[in-house]
Parts: C-alpha cells; structure tokens; sequence
C-alpha cells in the first residue's frame, strides 16, 4: 500500500480567505474518490493550530500501490482538481511512502 501525503501553503494571507480556499480545496478533492476507483481513501484537512511555520492544507490518500497512485495522479478529474489548486497555492510538498 502506499501513502500520499501532500501539503499546500495558500498563497492568501488573511485568514478568512484561507479558510474559504482551504474549504474549496477539501470540497474539489473530495469529488475524486467516486470517479477514480484507485482511490481507498482520501483525507483532507486544515491546519487548526496557529503555529509558525504550520502548512494550510493537508491531503492524505492511500492506494494499493505505486500504479493505483499514477492512475490517480495521471486520471483528467484529478488533474482538473490540481490545476484548480495551484491557481490558490504558494507552495507545496509531497511524500509517498509504503504502508
């Protein structure tokens, strides 16, 4: 199985336009899972403490292996997900792992 684990920073500085972004984030990537089978789960979350340094937004999705997750990320849906979030975002890291 394997593990990924992406995070944004938001480009906004003002954190009522943070929340709603984060809110929009969280609402576009949850369209995926009916569409991309590959997907066994799919977690997104904002950060609720106020700490430097903390990023905005939190993805964490499983997948039975390493071509599930190249469906995922090659798959139209997701691409039109992720080219919706980059017009919002500042930067963003990612992490794969084996479970």
């Amino acid at each position: 199985m394997i593990r990924h684990v992406v995070s944004w920073k938001l480009a906004a500085e003002d954190t009522a336009t943070k929340a709603e972004q984060s809110a929009q984030i969280a609402a576009a990537l949850q369209t995926l899972p009916p569409v991309i089978p590959e997907i066994q789960s799919l977690t997104v979350a904002s950060n609720s403490v106020d700490v430097e340094g903390n990023w905005d937004v939190v993805l964490i999705a499983d997948y039975a292996d390493e071509a599930a997750l190249r469906t995922y990320i090659d798959h139209p849906e997701h691409q039109k997900v992720a080219g919706f979030i980059r017009g919002l975002v500042a930067q963003r890291s990612n992490v794969d792992f084996a479970l």
